[in-house]
């Protein structure tokens, strides 16, 4: 996997460095993972690797398109490396679990807006909200 990293790396006209295949890894194996999460996993490999080297890192990710930011309302910021397709979001209210749902439709933009406005729609975000299964066989309230 690592040869396509470099490959998608190099296709987005960015270098092949130690940090940036170490993010593209860890965003791999940990989907929706919060920036602190991604230090850890890189640092743990690459322990000389500075926060503000990730950090920049995963905003060049971010603008070449190789990852994705996400951000539901009252949620830290997570990252994953799932993109260029037409998926969305469910997420847990009280652990704040995030799993991917594939659009019922499959092509972008998965869903179509009562009124455009003029605009070109060519994508829709959309988050379900809800509780894990874990959350849901806990009570609910307070304990």
């Amino acid at each position: 996997m690592r040869g396509n990293f470099e490959e998608q790396l190099r296709a987005a006209s960015l270098r092949v460095t130690r940090p940036r295949l170490a993010v593209l890894t860890a965003l791999r194996d940990h989907p929706h993972i919060d920036t602190d999460a991604v230090i850890a996993l890189v640092r743990a490999d690459h322990p000389t690797v500075s926060h503000q080297t990730v950090y920049d890192v995963l905003r060049a990710l971010t603008e070449a398109g190789l990852i994705r930011r996400i951000q539901p309302t009252g949620a830290t910021a997570r990252y994953e490396s799932r993109v260029r397709d037409n998926h969305h979001h469910v997420v847990c209210r009280n652990c704040g679990a995030i799993a991917d749902v594939d659009c019922a439709v499959g092509h972008a933009p998965c869903l179509t807006a009562a009124e455009d406005h003029g605009f070109v729609i060519d994508e829709a975000e959309v988050v379900y909200w809800g509780r894990c299964p874990d959350c849901s066989e806990k009570p609910e309230g307070p304990e």
